[in-house]
C-alpha cells in the first residue's frame, strides 16, 4: 500500500507540477498549428485518451451511482493522470481507513458519492475557461 501511495503522490505532484509550468509559459489553447496538426501529438493524445477511457471503466464499475460514474469520467477526460492519481490516493486511504488489503483496493465497490468528482469536473471547466481567454475574447 506504502508503494501504491508514493507511486500516485508522485504522479499527482509531478503532474500539477507539470500543468503549472507549462501554463507560466504560455495559454493552454496556444498550441502552435505545426504541433496541433502533428501526426505523433495526435497519436500521442489519442493514446492518452483512450487509456484515460480504460481506467475510467474499472473506475464505472467500482462506482455505484450513475451520477459518480458520469462525474468521474468527465473528470478523467478533463484532469487526465491528476484525476487518476487522486482517485487512487483516495481508495488507497479508504482501505487503510476500513480495513483490507491491496486486493479491497482493486475489487471492493463502493456506494458512489458524486462531491469530489463534481468538484473536479466544476474546476476544469474554470481551468479551461481561463486557458481559453485569449481564445474566447480574441
Amino acid at each position: 500500500m506504502l508503494a501504491l501511495r508514493v507511486l500516485f503522490t508522485v504522479v499527482l505532484v509531478g503532474m500539477l507540477g507539470v500543468i503549472t509550468w507549462a501554463s507560466s509559459r504560455c495559454a493552454l489553447f496556444d498550441i502552435p498549428r505545426e504541433v496541433f496538426t502533428h501526426p505523433w501529438f495526435i497519436a500521442t493524445l489519442l493514446d492518452a485518451y483512450l487509456a484515460f477511457v480504460a481506467f475510467w471503466v474499472w473506475v464505472a464499475w467500482k462506482e455505484g451511482s450513475l451520477g459518480a460514474r458520469v462525474l468521474w469520467l468527465l473528470s478523467i477526460l478533463l484532469w487526465g493522470n491528476p484525476a487518476i492519481a487522486l482517485y487512487m490516493l483516495l481508495e488507497v486511504a479508504r482501505v487503510k481507513r476500513e480495513g483490507g488489503g491491496l486486493d479491497a483496493v482493486f475489487t471492493r465497490k463502493r456506494p458512489g458519492h458524486v462531491a469530489l468528482p463534481a468538484t473536479l469536473f466544476a474546476l476544469a471547466i474554470a481551468v479551461y475557461l481561463l486557458g481559453a481567454k485569449n481564445v474566447l475574447f480574441a
